[in-house]
């Protein structure tokens, strides 16, 4: 199974690595936006996205034609993002392809959920919050923190 782990720099990075235990025996490809990441992935291939903020539009659309890019080149079996934009693109290219797709909103999100998280749960398969008061029966679901 080829999995495709995507996640902006800093703690959704962190996040998204505490997962791996859950991908054992799978081909795991990462994704995320800082070159420095790659020591960390080991024979793994490791991927690089251009780093994107709504504060932006030109960036977040050069973003939204690499990640396509991976995703069709990579067409994955399973997408799982940590988020931010780089996850939301991913889970919505790769829900396209007929991947299944997990979205796991980041924990420092405690007040509400993000702006990718909020947008991203529409196409995933499964969509979790890290804060059991901001789950609700439709989603995102509460199933515990990753830290």
């Amino acid at each position: 199974m080829k999995i495709l782990l995507v996640s902006s720099s800093g703690g959704h990075w962190v996040q998204l690595n505490r997962l791996l235990p859950a991908f054992e025996g799978c081909e795991k490809i990462f994704v995320t936006t800082e070159s420095k990441y790659q020591v960390t992935v080991g024979e793994n291939k490791f991927l690089l996205v251009p780093d994107a903020s709504r504060w932006s539009k030109l960036s977040l659309i050069y973003l939204a034609f690499v990640m396509l890019k991976h995703i069709l080149v990579i067409r994955p079996d399973v997408v799982v993002s940590t988020g931010a934009a780089p996850g939301f693109f991913a889970i919505f290219f790769g829900k396209k392809i007929g991947a299944k797709t997990i979205w796991i909103d980041s924990i420092a999100n405690v007040d509400e959920l993000s702006l990718s998280g909020k947008k991203a749960g529409k196409y995933a398969d499964l969509w979790f919050t890290q804060w059991e008061h901001l789950a609700s029966p439709d989603g995102p679901h509460y199933a515990g923190a990753v830290l």
